[in-house]
């Protein structure tokens, strides 16, 4: 199965203002801005799923082994991001994030799309983890 004819659910959300500070010599946002939106995405989605308490020195969590993004149209300030994450079917320890950055006042306007694959690893010795039920849960099954 390709990568777009993959089973995805919708898991986040996020509205995401760009900052002026944001932007490049060019004018416009630049390239790793993009990537910060998606982790943005990424770790309030996490946060929201209770699996882990982001930031209180937990031994367990996630990690990204891979992030790619293809850059569809320029963003330039100021602009409102809406950061929308998709999971899809898990592994035993991993699965596949996928972002799309559209304008907020205009989802017509795709900014960029992007992918992650997320880990569940335990931090002390590095190896990889079952991924927890809770974010099992919200992803979808092999057959759709």
């Amino acid at each position: 199965m390709a990568v777009d004819e993959e089973v995805r659910v919708l898991l986040h959300t996020l509205t995401i203002a760009v900052r002026w500070g944001d932007m490049d010599a060019l004018g416009h946002v630049n390239s790793a801005a993009y990537f910060v939106y998606m982790e943005q995405a990424r770790v309030s989605w996490l946060a929201s799923t209770g699996a882990r308490d982001i930031g209180t020195g937990a031994n367990v969590g996630a990690v990204i082994a891979n992030a790619t993004c293809t850059f569809h149209r320029s963003i330039t300030y100021p602009a409102q991001l809406e950061v929308q994450m998709h999971g899809g079917v898990p592994g035993r320890s991993s699965f596949e994030s996928y972002y799309d950055l559209r304008d907020a006042d205009d989802d017509a306007v795709l900014y960029a799309t992007g992918s992650a694959r997320i880990v569940w690893v335990d931090y002390a010795n590095g190896r990889s983890l079952p991924l927890p039920e809770s974010i099992r849960r919200q992803l979808p099954t092999p057959d759709g």
